[in-house]
């Protein structure tokens, strides 16, 4: 699909969305339960891709990060009934290792970072308030995991008529299977799937 017809280096910011030791770091919460975190960790080279040409052109970088009080009291149904081995294992507790971002991707100091506790970056936050003040309307998604927290934040963005690009090749899911039907649905009615080759075209820096 086509980028949309803007100007992606104008009124644009980048979200990267999750890119936590929980999610992504072999010694994290989700790989001691099992799951195969090689994909989501391969997404922080493509996020850090992104990170670097935004910066470099001017392009807000705007972070988030999935985290829990330490009594998980604000955790919801995902943790009492969907997935409570979440609370069984400290996944994501705030304050520790497991909810810190990547080390290679560490946020710079004037960029903002946004905690959350549910899959929308919007749901709670003070997200929209920051893009309302810096006159974004374009966004640009990557990050872990595609079909949870990145499709949830583009559906959001997308009910608040955001132009929104979701970059498939610099965001991640445990299942790839996953991962291709979340993309399938956000560009049939949500926004742009595009790979990172056309997003640093579109900031000029494709060479």
């Amino acid at each position: 699909m086509p980028l949309p017809n803007t100007d992606l280096t104008a009124d644009t910011a980048l979200i990267v969305i999750d890119m936590q030791n929980g999610f992504c770091h072999p010694d994290g919460s989700f790989a001691s339960i099992g799951l195969d975190v090689s994909r989501p960790l391969a997404a922080a080279t493509g996020c850090r891709t992104l990170v670097d040409a935004a910066r470099e052109i001017g392009v807000p970088v705007i972070w988030t990060r999935y985290v829990y009080r330490p009594d998980y009291s604000d955790g919801g149904l995902l943790v009492t009934d969907l997935l409570p081995a979440i609370k069984d294992i400290r996944s994501l507790e705030d304050g520790t290792w497991d909810a810190e971002i990547l080390e290679d991707l560490t946020p710079a100091e004037d960029e903002v970072v946004i905690d959350k506790n549910r899959y929308s970056a919007f749901y709670g936050t003070r997200l929209e308030p920051v893009l309302t003040s810096r006159g974004i309307r374009n966004l640009v998604l990557c990050g872990v995991t595609t079909n949870m927290c990145v499709e949830t934040t583009a559906r959001d963005a997308s009910q608040r008529d955001y132009r929104t690009v979701v970059v498939g090749d610099a965001s991640a899911e445990f299942d790839p299977a996953r991962h291709e039907h979340a993309l399938f649905t956000i560009g049939f009615g949500f926004g742009w799937v595009a790979d990172q080759v056309d997003v640093l075209a579109a900031w000029g820096q494709d060479n």
